[in-house]
């Protein structure tokens, strides 16, 4: 039985024993409820105090049947609590147990480094992707980690600043990490613990005070964004152009429209490599706009001519249908999916 049910009937048990114990003294000793319902506790708890008053014969058989029934309920009552405290750590034990097994298993994952406004936020995005990216958040608040344990998403709870912390988060197999919580001072802090973990790790941070993005980026961050400055910007462009910004808000935000902004990498083996893009033949076969070209040394090609070629390295940016974009990371093996346009850009550029 659920040890839950267990405590329920044990208290239901302890009610019927406390009625019959009381009506009984009262039909036999003739006693008043007050005095009935005394005698049958001080009988079931067995504390030793004397009786109200002489029992007759009756009544001292009636207190010997009480005994024996407050004894065994009593007992099956403190068996029921214990076994659920008991059995409430184990769950515990075991349920931390699988998930720093999870957490073990990882690899190329991202740490989120407190899950506050922006953290949550994060994590929500990261969870409802269609990249698959797997993420563990790191916090120390009780109230964040039973929501955070409500999304179901993978965490350990402390401090991020602590090297054991990042440790247990699998920061030496991780490929990056979000510095989010909201002091910038403490965002330093862990980036000088996280580069110092591992080298090769992408780091993002997030500055809250003005002149906060130098020491980030000093302390090791790659890349620093500041909510406030896109927020107050994002806010100004609505007064300026606000036919652009409901565009990008559209774009990149808005979960409802079946258009999407995405990215995808050229490898080594594409049989485009050097292919000019007018000749690509994108456009016509999948239906998708490329709006940049990011060169591997970091230069931005945005509107490229149809003169410009692909080359190893190059991250290509396109907007087009959502069920088209989204299937750039997840079809590989053939030349095109199952459908009308479904042929991905992933297949044109990717081995």
């Amino acid at each position: 039985m659920d040890s839950s049910k267990s405590v329920i009937l044990a208290i239901i048990l302890f009610s019927i024993i406390l009625s019959i114990g009381t009506i009984g003294y009262w039909l036999i000793q003739d006693w008043d409820l007050l005095d009935s319902l005394y005698m049958t506790i001080i009988t079931i708890t067995t504390v030793g105090f004397g009786e109200v008053s002489d029992l007759s014969v009756t009544g001292k058989v009636f207190t010997i049947g009480l005994i024996s029934g407050g004894v065994g309920m009593g007992a099956y009552i403190v068996g029921s609590l214990s076994r659920m405290m008991v059995e409430g750590e184990m769950r515990k034990i075991l349920g931390r147990k699988k998930l720093e097994n999870r957490i073990k298993a990882l690899k190329n994952h991202y740490i989120i480094c407190g899950c506050g406004r922006i953290g949550s936020l994060i994590c929500k995005e990261l969870s409802r992707s269609a990249k698959s990216i797997s993420f563990v958040v790191i916090d120390k608040d009780p109230e964040v980690i039973e929501k955070i344990e409500s999304e179901n998403y993978l965490y350990v709870r402390g401090d991020s600043t602590e090297e054991e912390i990042l440790i247990m988060a699998g920061i030496r197999k991780a490929k990056g990490l979000v510095a989010a919580v909201s002091s910038d001072s403490d965002n330093v802090y862990i980036i000088l613990t996280a580069r110092e973990l591992n080298h090769d790790l992408f780091i993002l941070a997030r500055a809250s005070d003005e002149g906060a993005e130098r020491k980030l980026l000093r302390a090791g961050a790659d890349k620093v964004i500041s909510p406030y400055h896109i927020g107050g910007t994002r806010m100004a462009q609505a007064i300026l152009r606000p036919a652009v910004a409901d565009f990008i808000e559209f774009a990149v935000h808005d979960h409802t429209i079946e258009l999407q902004l995405e990215e995808i990498s050229v490898r080594k083996a594409s049989k485009f490599m050097g292919v000019p893009l007018k000749d690509s033949r994108i456009r016509q076969d999948l239906d998708l706009i490329i709006v940049a070209i990011k060169k591997a040394t970091g230069e931005m090609k945005f509107n490229p001519s149809p003169e410009s070629k692909f080359e190893l390295g190059d991250t290509v940016i396109a907007l087009g249908e959502k069920k088209i974009c989204r299937t750039w990371q997840r079809v590989w093996g053939h030349r095109y999916g199952k459908g009308p346009g479904a042929q991905t850009l992933a297949l044109y550029l990717q081995p």
